[in-house]
């Protein structure tokens, strides 16, 4: 069975109305499956993997999440349990959809990979994710491996926005979609056409925006999970098939949620474990962080309607864990350190658009050589990123900054849309370490503010130690601090606190950034030999 997925948390079409409701659910359950003495805590991955699309195939749980304009796109997560997860590969390999991509004469800021769909077809034991872009047209991608190689199966002229992808137990690929008015599509037996599309729900005014759709088929039933961003979530049922007619319930609105300051878990994908229980995989908007993913159990109404299992009238900040088979293997941690070994990064790691590859390797450390003259961060090309653990994390960075060149930046960036950095600055055959803040953009994604140096100190030699530390718990203030050491060992506190922007508009939370550019020209480069997140 086919089990899907999630969105944004607020449109990006309409700003949300002021809404009131009751959120409903049952009491927690209280039955062999779910009587486990082990509790899990919610958010279960407190780092942004936000509209997730949730499923399993045999004994292995997948999910997917928006990029938004980082590459590689569409990360593909795995767990053997639905608590613990790693990140195992990214289904769109390159963002190839034009020269904004790669920061050349445009940008991408938040366009790129928005909600989007995984699902698996075991008739040829393929995956296949699928999402539009640009709302210009629809982009499918497969592979019989999570870890790849994907590879593009096909390009569709209509653009599937908020696309959820159902394997039908026939074999059929159908697709549900939109904003507020929602279709669904029938795609040819392969999947590289579009048979048929029908308009099966128009969102009463009542409701208001509904989107991010998941489709699936249960008991014989098809489903559409919809959201209301960013407070409710909304379900379709049809009895009659894939282009309905629906009926409509309402799952959850205005439902306090498992992070303190935090949004109402919405939008995501259901999924079914070996055992037959149900869990429902949402969001919840944490900025500065991003989108958190949270789970919780799911129960069924007799007449086919699903309900959100809840603790004292929220979701629960805890429950028991899933009563799965006993995980193969340990998934790898999404925090740790990282020497940059072997012959490609780690999928933890995603480039700030599509990265220049002929001026970074890895094996023996990371080497980025600049590859951009630029004094603006946002348009310098190979800054690579890495996603902030919440809800506070501390990345240090071990630089070797040996062949800078007079007029080269290089450093460690808190990147979003208001972002701040420590790092080098290579003038006059002399070296500092600085913090720099005051790196903004506007509502449209274009540059407002450059850096401002706000601290300094001279380094000698060739190599230095750079440490962020990033609370990103919602609320105030919000810091986040910088600090150096030139002998790995004692670090100096340098410049003031850098309070991160907590605005959802730019989707993406914060994350910790590494980044070598010219102001002159190009030539010089740093290398990273040691990166680590670690946690208090």
């Amino acid at each position: 069975m086919n089990l899907s997925w999630s969105h944004q948390p607020l449109t990006r079409r309409r700003t949300l109305a002021a809404a009131t409701g009751l959120a409903a659910g049952a009491l927690l359950p209280t039955g062999p499956a779910l009587a486990a003495a082990a509790q899990y805590t919610n958010p279960v991955i407190w780092q942004d993997f936000a509209d997730i699309d949730v499923m399993r195939v045999g004994d292995t749980y997948y999910a997917s999440a928006s990029t938004m304009h980082y590459s590689p796109g569409a990360p593909v997560l795995r767990s053997y349990d639905l608590v613990n997860w790693e990140i195992a590969g990214h289904a769109v390999p390159s963002l190839d959809f034009g020269a904004k991509y790669d920061l050349n004469g445009a940008r991408g800021y938040v366009r790129g990979i928005w909600a989007s769909s995984l699902a698996y077809r075991p008739s040829n034991r393929t995956f296949y994710w699928l999402g539009q872009i640009d709302f210009a047209r629809t982009y499918l991608y497969t592979a019989t491996a999570v870890e790849g190689p994907w590879s593009r199966l096909t390009t569709i002229s209509t653009p599937y926005y908020d696309a959820g992808l159902l394997v039908d137990t026939d074999d059929t690929l159908y697709v549900a979609y939109g904003n507020t008015t929602i279709s669904v599509a029938q795609l040819s037996r392969d999947g590289r056409t579009q048979v048929r599309t029908q308009e099966v729900f128009r969102t009463p005014s009542s409701v208001g925006t509904l989107e991010g759709a998941r489709f699936y088929k249960i008991n014989g039933q098809y489903y559409i999970f919809l959201t209301r961003p960013a407070n409710g979530q909304y379900i379709l049922k049809s009895s009659s098939g894939p282009f309905g007619p629906y009926t409509m319930r309402q799952v959850l609105l205005d439902l306090r949620g498992p992070i303190p300051g935090g949004g109402v878990p919405h939008q995501g994908g259901l999924v079914r474990t070996q055992s037959g229980a149900w869990y429902y995989m949402a969001f919840v908007d944490a900025y500065p962080g991003g989108r958190m993913p949270a789970l919780a159990p799911v129960t069924w109404t007799a007449d086919g309607w699903p309900v959100v299992q809840l603790v004292d009238g929220a979701w629960g900040t805890t429950y028991p864990r899933p009563a799965v088979p006993t995980p193969p293997r340990q998934v790898t941690p999404m925090t740790g350190v990282d020497t940059f070994d072997g012959t490609s990064l780690k999928p933890r790691w995603e480039w700030n658009h599509n990265p220049d590859n002929t001026r970074w390797s890895v094996g023996n450390g990371l080497t980025l050589r600049t590859a951009t003259v630029t004094h603006d961060l946002y348009w310098a090309r190979n800054t690579l990123t890495h996603r902030i653990q919440g809800p506070t994390s501390t990345a240090t960075v071990q630089l070797d900054h040996s062949a800078m060149r007079d007029g080269d930046r290089a450093g460690l960036a808190l990147l979003r849309d208001s972002s701040a950095w420590i790092g080098l600055k290579r003038d006059g055959g002399a070296t500092r370490v600085v913090t720099v803040t005051g790196l903004t953009m506007d509502g449209n994604w274009n540059t407002t503010g450059t850096g401002t140096e706000v601290a300094s100190a001279p380094v000698s030699g060739g190599r230095v130690w750079l440490r962020a530390n990033a609370d990103i718990r919602p609320g105030a203030p919000r810091p986040g601090t910088f600090s150096y050491s030139t002998d790995g060992i004692t670090f100096t506190r340098l410049g003031p606190a850098f309070s991160m922007g907590n605005d959802w508009r730019f989707f993406m939370g914060y994350r910790f950034a590494l980044f070598n550019h010219a102001t002159q020209a190009l030539g010089g480069a740093v290398r990273v030999t040691r990166f680590e997140v670690s946690t208090p």
